[in-house]
Protein backbone atom coordinates (compact mmCIF):
# COMPACT_ATOMS: atom_id res chain seq x y z
CA UNK A 1 0.00 0.00 0.00
CA UNK A 2 2.84 2.43 0.84
CA UNK A 3 4.37 1.80 -2.59
CA UNK A 4 1.14 2.80 -4.33
CA UNK A 5 0.99 6.06 -2.35
CA UNK A 6 4.61 6.70 -3.25
CA UNK A 7 3.84 6.19 -6.94
CA UNK A 8 0.93 8.62 -6.68
CA UNK A 9 3.26 11.24 -5.27
CA UNK A 10 5.74 10.62 -8.08
CA UNK A 11 3.02 11.23 -10.67
CA UNK A 12 2.51 14.72 -9.29
CA UNK A 13 6.00 15.68 -8.16
CA UNK A 14 8.28 13.68 -10.46
CA UNK A 15 12.01 14.11 -10.72
CA UNK A 16 14.56 15.63 -13.02
CA UNK A 17 14.93 12.48 -15.12
CA UNK A 18 12.19 12.54 -17.76
CA UNK A 19 13.00 9.07 -19.06
CA UNK A 20 12.83 7.53 -15.60
CA UNK A 21 9.49 9.19 -14.96
CA UNK A 22 8.11 7.95 -18.25
CA UNK A 23 9.20 4.37 -17.59
CA UNK A 24 7.77 4.42 -14.06
CA UNK A 25 4.48 5.87 -15.23
CA UNK A 26 4.23 3.26 -17.97
CA UNK A 27 4.85 0.47 -15.47
CA UNK A 28 2.29 1.88 -13.04
CA UNK A 29 -0.32 2.15 -15.77
CA UNK A 30 0.28 -1.49 -16.78
CA UNK A 31 -0.15 -2.74 -13.21
CA UNK A 32 -3.16 -0.52 -12.59
CA UNK A 33 -4.77 -1.74 -15.80
CA UNK A 34 -4.71 -5.31 -14.51
CA UNK A 35 -5.87 -4.49 -11.01
CA UNK A 36 -8.68 -2.14 -12.00
CA UNK A 37 -10.31 -4.22 -14.74
CA UNK A 38 -14.04 -3.69 -14.50
CA UNK A 39 -13.81 -0.63 -12.19
CA UNK A 40 -14.72 2.02 -14.78
CA UNK A 41 -16.26 4.41 -12.29
CA UNK A 42 -13.02 4.69 -10.37
CA UNK A 43 -11.03 5.31 -13.56
CA UNK A 44 -13.44 8.06 -14.60
CA UNK A 45 -13.15 9.70 -11.21
CA UNK A 46 -9.37 9.79 -11.51
CA UNK A 47 -9.22 10.83 -15.17
CA UNK A 48 -9.44 14.62 -14.69
CA UNK A 49 -6.78 14.90 -11.93
CA UNK A 50 -4.35 12.75 -13.95
CA UNK A 51 -4.81 14.90 -17.05
CA UNK A 52 -4.23 18.10 -15.10
CA UNK A 53 -1.23 16.54 -13.38
CA UNK A 54 0.23 15.47 -16.72
CA UNK A 55 0.28 19.05 -18.00
CA UNK A 56 1.68 20.28 -14.69
CA UNK A 57 4.41 17.63 -14.74
CA UNK A 58 5.43 18.40 -18.31
CA UNK A 59 5.71 22.14 -17.64
CA UNK A 60 7.52 21.53 -14.36
CA UNK A 61 10.10 19.31 -16.04
CA UNK A 62 10.59 21.96 -18.73
CA UNK A 63 11.17 24.42 -15.91
CA UNK A 64 13.74 22.12 -14.31
CA UNK A 65 15.67 21.98 -17.57
CA UNK A 66 15.62 25.78 -17.84
CA UNK A 67 16.84 26.18 -14.26
CA UNK A 68 19.78 23.88 -15.05
CA UNK A 69 20.91 25.77 -18.17
CA UNK A 70 24.05 27.89 -18.14
CA UNK A 71 23.80 31.66 -17.84
CA UNK A 72 25.46 32.36 -21.19
CA UNK A 73 23.10 30.05 -23.07
CA UNK A 74 20.14 31.69 -21.34
CA UNK A 75 21.44 35.18 -22.14
CA UNK A 76 21.98 34.54 -25.84
CA UNK A 77 18.56 32.95 -26.20
CA UNK A 78 16.97 35.82 -24.27
CA UNK A 79 18.61 38.46 -26.47
CA UNK A 80 17.34 36.61 -29.54
CA UNK A 81 13.86 36.54 -27.98
CA UNK A 82 13.95 40.27 -27.31
CA UNK A 83 14.82 40.92 -30.95
CA UNK A 84 12.14 38.49 -32.15
CA UNK A 85 9.53 40.13 -29.94
CA UNK A 86 10.20 43.45 -31.67
CA UNK A 87 8.61 41.90 -34.76
CA UNK A 88 5.29 42.56 -33.01
CA UNK A 89 6.04 46.28 -33.07
CA UNK A 90 7.25 46.10 -36.68
CA UNK A 91 4.28 44.15 -38.01
CA UNK A 92 1.73 46.25 -36.18
CA UNK A 93 3.48 49.48 -37.14
CA UNK A 94 3.54 48.59 -40.83
CA UNK A 95 -0.14 47.64 -40.74
CA UNK A 96 -0.99 50.81 -38.83
CA UNK A 97 0.73 52.88 -41.53
CA UNK A 98 -0.99 51.11 -44.42
CA UNK A 99 -4.50 50.61 -43.05
CA UNK A 100 -7.20 53.28 -42.70
CA UNK A 101 -7.75 54.85 -39.29
CA UNK A 102 -10.94 52.96 -38.43
CA UNK A 103 -12.24 50.28 -36.11
CA UNK A 104 -11.73 47.65 -38.79
CA UNK A 105 -8.20 48.88 -39.43
CA UNK A 106 -7.45 48.63 -35.70
CA UNK A 107 -8.72 45.06 -35.49
CA UNK A 108 -6.63 44.02 -38.49
CA UNK A 109 -3.43 45.74 -37.33
CA UNK A 110 -3.69 44.00 -33.96
CA UNK A 111 -2.96 40.74 -35.78
CA UNK A 112 0.56 42.05 -36.29
CA UNK A 113 1.05 42.02 -32.52
CA UNK A 114 0.94 38.22 -32.54
CA UNK A 115 3.96 37.81 -34.86
CA UNK A 116 6.63 38.22 -32.20
CA UNK A 117 5.01 35.71 -29.86
CA UNK A 118 4.67 33.15 -32.65
CA UNK A 119 8.37 33.51 -33.50
CA UNK A 120 9.59 33.30 -29.91
CA UNK A 121 7.40 30.43 -28.73
CA UNK A 122 7.83 28.21 -31.78
CA UNK A 123 11.60 28.85 -31.77
CA UNK A 124 11.64 28.05 -28.01
CA UNK A 125 13.58 31.19 -27.20
CA UNK A 126 13.79 32.50 -23.65
CA UNK A 127 10.90 34.88 -22.97
CA UNK A 128 10.64 36.32 -19.46
CA UNK A 129 6.86 36.14 -19.07
CA UNK A 130 6.87 32.52 -20.24
CA UNK A 131 9.45 31.57 -17.61
CA UNK A 132 7.33 33.06 -14.85
CA UNK A 133 5.27 29.87 -15.17
CA UNK A 134 7.55 27.04 -16.29
CA UNK A 135 10.51 27.90 -14.06
CA UNK A 136 8.47 28.62 -10.98
CA UNK A 137 6.62 25.28 -10.90
CA UNK A 138 9.63 23.17 -9.81
CA UNK A 139 10.40 25.79 -7.16
CA UNK A 140 6.87 25.47 -5.80
CA UNK A 141 7.21 21.69 -5.77
CA UNK A 142 10.54 21.89 -3.91
CA UNK A 143 10.89 25.36 -2.32
CA UNK A 144 14.55 25.09 -1.30
CA UNK A 145 17.05 27.93 -1.04
CA UNK A 146 19.00 26.50 -3.97
CA UNK A 147 15.92 26.42 -6.19
CA UNK A 148 14.97 29.98 -5.30
CA UNK A 149 18.52 31.06 -6.12
CA UNK A 150 18.36 29.28 -9.49
CA UNK A 151 15.01 30.92 -10.21
CA UNK A 152 16.37 34.37 -9.38
CA UNK A 153 19.38 33.79 -11.64
CA UNK A 154 17.20 32.64 -14.55
CA UNK A 155 14.75 35.53 -14.20
CA UNK A 156 17.53 38.12 -13.98
CA UNK A 157 19.47 36.81 -16.98
CA UNK A 158 16.38 36.31 -19.17
CA UNK A 159 14.87 39.69 -18.32
CA UNK A 160 18.15 41.50 -19.00
CA UNK A 161 18.59 39.65 -22.29
CA UNK A 162 15.00 40.33 -23.40
CA UNK A 163 15.29 44.05 -22.67
CA UNK A 164 18.70 44.26 -24.32
CA UNK A 165 17.33 42.61 -27.45
CA UNK A 166 14.34 44.96 -27.49
CA UNK A 167 16.63 47.99 -27.11
CA UNK A 168 18.94 46.77 -29.89
CA UNK A 169 15.93 46.42 -32.17
CA UNK A 170 14.65 49.91 -31.39
CA UNK A 171 18.05 51.45 -32.15
CA UNK A 172 18.30 49.48 -35.38
CA UNK A 173 14.82 50.43 -36.55
CA UNK A 174 15.41 54.13 -35.90
CA UNK A 175 18.91 54.63 -37.29
CA UNK A 176 18.99 52.22 -40.23
CA UNK A 177 17.04 52.94 -43.46
CA UNK A 178 14.54 50.11 -43.08
CA UNK A 179 11.18 51.91 -42.98
CA UNK A 180 9.48 54.89 -44.57
CA UNK A 181 8.37 58.00 -42.68
CA UNK A 182 4.80 56.74 -42.34
CA UNK A 183 5.97 53.59 -40.57
CA UNK A 184 8.27 55.55 -38.23
CA UNK A 185 5.31 57.78 -37.33
CA UNK A 186 3.26 54.64 -36.72
CA UNK A 187 5.91 53.35 -34.28
CA UNK A 188 5.71 56.65 -32.40
CA UNK A 189 1.91 56.58 -32.39
CA UNK A 190 1.84 53.06 -30.96
CA UNK A 191 4.31 54.00 -28.25
CA UNK A 192 2.49 57.20 -27.33
CA UNK A 193 -0.78 55.31 -27.09
CA UNK A 194 0.83 52.90 -24.62
CA UNK A 195 2.31 55.77 -22.60
CA UNK A 196 -1.12 57.34 -22.18
CA UNK A 197 -1.64 54.83 -19.38
CA UNK A 198 -0.86 55.93 -15.84
CA UNK A 199 1.57 53.77 -13.82
CA UNK A 200 -1.36 52.14 -12.05
CA UNK A 201 -3.11 51.43 -15.35
CA UNK A 202 0.14 49.95 -16.69
CA UNK A 203 0.32 47.71 -13.64
CA UNK A 204 -3.32 46.57 -13.81
CA UNK A 205 -3.22 45.82 -17.55
CA UNK A 206 0.09 44.00 -17.13
CA UNK A 207 -1.52 41.63 -14.63
CA UNK A 208 -3.99 40.55 -17.33
CA UNK A 209 -1.16 40.20 -19.86
CA UNK A 210 0.80 37.99 -17.46
CA UNK A 211 -2.28 35.86 -16.83
CA UNK A 212 -2.94 35.45 -20.57
CA UNK A 213 0.65 34.42 -21.30
CA UNK A 214 0.58 31.96 -18.40
CA UNK A 215 -2.68 30.52 -19.72
CA UNK A 216 -1.09 30.25 -23.16
CA UNK A 217 1.85 28.31 -21.73
CA UNK A 218 -0.55 25.99 -19.90
CA UNK A 219 -2.57 25.33 -23.06
CA UNK A 220 0.29 24.68 -25.49
CA UNK A 221 1.15 21.10 -24.33
CA UNK A 222 -2.38 19.97 -25.22
CA UNK A 223 -2.77 22.15 -28.33
CA UNK A 224 -1.10 19.79 -30.82
CA UNK A 225 -1.38 21.10 -34.38
CA UNK A 226 -3.51 24.02 -33.15
CA UNK A 227 -0.55 25.52 -31.28
CA UNK A 228 -0.18 28.49 -33.65
CA UNK A 229 -3.88 29.30 -33.41
CA UNK A 230 -3.73 29.25 -29.61
CA UNK A 231 -0.81 31.70 -29.69
CA UNK A 232 -2.64 33.98 -32.13
CA UNK A 233 -5.90 33.99 -30.18
CA UNK A 234 -4.38 34.67 -26.76
CA UNK A 235 -1.96 37.38 -27.90
CA UNK A 236 -4.56 38.97 -30.17
CA UNK A 237 -6.73 39.50 -27.10
CA UNK A 238 -3.75 41.21 -25.46
CA UNK A 239 -3.41 43.54 -28.46
CA UNK A 240 -7.04 44.63 -28.74
CA UNK A 241 -7.29 45.00 -24.96
CA UNK A 242 -4.14 47.12 -24.76
CA UNK A 243 -2.70 44.87 -22.06
CA UNK A 244 0.91 45.86 -21.42
CA UNK A 245 3.80 43.43 -21.85
CA UNK A 246 7.28 44.24 -20.56
CA UNK A 247 9.21 42.98 -23.61
CA UNK A 248 6.94 44.13 -26.45
CA UNK A 249 6.41 47.46 -24.74
CA UNK A 250 10.15 47.88 -24.19
CA UNK A 251 10.76 48.20 -27.94
CA UNK A 252 8.10 50.90 -28.21
CA UNK A 253 9.24 52.74 -25.07
CA UNK A 254 12.94 52.75 -26.05
CA UNK A 255 11.97 54.00 -29.51
CA UNK A 256 10.13 56.92 -27.90
CA UNK A 257 13.13 57.57 -25.65
CA UNK A 258 15.47 57.72 -28.65
CA UNK A 259 13.29 60.23 -30.54
CA UNK A 260 12.97 62.37 -27.41
CA UNK A 261 9.25 61.89 -26.71
CA UNK A 262 9.80 60.48 -23.20
CA UNK A 263 12.61 60.63 -20.64
CA UNK A 264 14.31 57.96 -18.53
CA UNK A 265 12.05 58.62 -15.55
CA UNK A 266 8.93 57.95 -17.62
CA UNK A 267 10.54 54.88 -19.19
CA UNK A 268 11.36 53.34 -15.83
CA UNK A 269 8.61 54.49 -13.47
CA UNK A 270 5.61 54.94 -15.76
CA UNK A 271 6.19 51.91 -17.98
CA UNK A 272 9.03 49.63 -16.86
CA UNK A 273 8.56 48.87 -13.18
CA UNK A 274 4.73 48.84 -13.11
CA UNK A 275 4.53 46.61 -16.18
CA UNK A 276 7.19 44.23 -14.88
CA UNK A 277 5.44 43.92 -11.52
CA UNK A 278 2.07 43.32 -13.15
CA UNK A 279 3.40 40.65 -15.54
CA UNK A 280 5.09 38.80 -12.69
CA UNK A 281 2.05 38.96 -10.43
CA UNK A 282 -0.36 37.88 -13.18
CA UNK A 283 1.83 35.07 -14.46
CA UNK A 284 3.29 33.77 -11.23
CA UNK A 285 1.59 34.74 -8.02
CA UNK A 286 -1.90 34.30 -9.45
CA UNK A 287 -1.92 31.75 -12.25
CA UNK A 288 1.00 29.54 -11.26
CA UNK A 289 0.01 29.45 -7.60
CA UNK A 290 -3.60 28.60 -8.37
CA UNK A 291 -2.61 25.95 -10.91
CA UNK A 292 -0.10 24.40 -8.53
CA UNK A 293 -2.64 24.44 -5.70
CA UNK A 294 -5.09 22.58 -7.96
CA UNK A 295 -2.53 19.83 -8.59
CA UNK A 296 -1.67 19.61 -4.90
CA UNK A 297 -5.37 19.12 -4.18
CA UNK A 298 -5.61 16.42 -6.85
CA UNK A 299 -2.58 14.71 -5.37
CA UNK A 300 -4.19 14.55 -1.92
CA UNK A 301 -7.37 13.06 -3.44
CA UNK A 302 -5.36 10.45 -5.37
CA UNK A 303 -3.42 9.41 -2.28
CA UNK A 304 -6.61 9.04 -0.24
CA UNK A 305 -8.19 6.91 -2.98
CA UNK A 306 -5.23 4.54 -3.02
CA UNK A 307 -5.22 4.22 0.74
Amino acid sequence: MSEEVHHAEDDFEGGTDADSDGAQKGSDKSVDGKRNTGSEEKDEARELPSQAAEVHQRLRMDGQKELARGSMALLLSAVAAGISMSFSMVARGIMHAKLPDSDVGFLVECLGYTIGFIAVILARQQLFTENTVTAVLPVMSQPTRKNFGSLGRLWSVVLFGNLAGAAISAVTFLYMPMFDDATHKAFITLGEHMMENSPYEMFAKAILAGWLIATLVWLIPAAGEAKVWIIIIMTYVMAIGGFTHIVVGASEAVYLLLVGNINWHELLFQFGLPTLAGNVIGGTFIFALISHAQIRGDKDISIKDQR
